[in-house]
């Protein structure tokens, strides 16, 4: 596999264009060819044999949409391709004010939790930093028309959400990377204010996190008032325990000035009666946090319920009554697998099954 040049800063596009004997005014015809979402063969400004010389050594585009689906209420999917074959994915979210990307740090996931449908093949690999900032390169080329009427953005995909395939954390170095060149000002330069990256709790990495400067939105994966009850469903919780992870997003929250997020999954008869908002909100009351209630998404390979609406508003009800912040987040793009991992896995059982079949005749 080639390299990934949208892995560069634009500090680090110059140095590269000036070791290849080229004049310095090259490199931001570079960087905004690459920043418009174009392939290095489609960069018109930069030469022919320019063009080949890079395309020899780094993929002329990493990431390529290879299909998109559309739902009623307007989110669109896209089955990402990398230069390598591997599979992807991603959720574009449409809102007035702006376009909300939803993006993958890893192919597939090594987490486990019971919910999720990125983790049911296992992790592959992790994804570089260019990878994960292409995705949303190629998206906003997609969408370049929309983007002159969202209030003047030179780009259609004004937030960003790590909630996509892959436990951002445990692709920490690509992750922060990526961070940093899509908060840059040569690049895309999207407020970090506009990002909220999810882990389900790595507490070592939250800390050095909060340490980077990048002050976005952190939220964690909870989905359990306590330890037993979270390691049913969320391997992790057998490594880190709710009390380090909550003195992790204090810490979080001392550095960065941020208020933090919880996601809480509700799974019927694992967390979501009584009992367990009244301990949510013993745990959680007088943070400056804010709870995500989620209505599970069911994936036909686990064995868990989701939460029917009436329940999931009263369980709604019991936090906000106890003093919480908390919402029931807007279901979207139901229709066409909007979940992290469906429509990979789905993608890939098609193909498995195509093989075989292949085969048998």
């Amino acid at each position: 596999m080639k390299k990934i040049l949208q892995d560069l800063s634009f500090t680090e596009t110059e140095e590269l264009i000036l070791s290849l004997g080229e004049k310095k005014f090259r490199a931001k015809q570079l960087f905004e060819g690459l920043t418009q979402g174009k392939a290095i063969s489609e960069i018109t400004s930069l030469s022919k044999d320019f063009k080949a010389r890079l395309t020899e050594i780094y993929e002329d585009k990493p990431v390529r949409i290879k299909k998109t689906f559309f739902s009623s209420d307007g989110t669109e999917k896209y089955l990402f391709e990398l230069a390598d074959g591997n599979l992807i994915e991603g959720v574009l979210m449409k809102y007035k004010y702006g376009f909300t990307q939803c993006v993958s740090t890893q192919v597939g996931c090594r987490m486990g939790c019971k919910f999720c449908a990125s983790t049911l093949n296992g992790l592959v690999r992790n994804l570089t930093a260019g990878e994960i900032l292409s995705q949303i390169l190629v998206v906003n080329a997609l969408h370049k028309k929309d983007a002159a009427g969202l209030g003047g953005e030179a780009r259609a995909v004004t937030n960003v959400v790590l909630m996509g395939s892959g436990e951002p954390l445990d692709n920490y170095e690509n992750t922060v990377k990526f961070l940093k060149n899509v908060t840059a000002s040569e690049g895309l330069n999207i407020s970090a204010r506009n990002i909220s990256l999810s882990t389900c709790g790595i507490v070592p990495k939250m800390y050095e996190l909060a340490e980077e400067n990048v002050p976005l939105n952190l939220t964690v994966s909870l989905h359990a008032t306590d330890d037993g009850t979270r390691a049913r469903t969320m391997p992790i919780a057998k490594a880190y325990k709710i009390d380090e992870i909550l003195k992790a997003c204090e810490y979080y929250f001392e550095k960065t000035g941020r208020r933090y997020y919880f996601e809480y999954t509700l799974i019927e008869g694992e967390n979501c009666d009584d009992e367990h908002a009244e301990a949510l909100v013993k745990l959680l009351k007088g943070k400056p946090c804010h709870v995500n209630l989620i209505r599970l998404n069911e994936v036909k390979e686990r064995n868990l319920k989701a939460l029917g609406d009436k329940a999931a508003y009263r369980f709604l009800g019991k936090l906000e009554k106890g003093g919480l912040s908390a919402t029931l987040r807007r279901q979207i793009g139901v229709d066409i697998g909007g979940a992290c991992g469906q429509l990979r896995a789905n993608y890939l059982e098609k193909e498995k099954d195509y093989v075989m079949e292949f085969y048998k005749k």
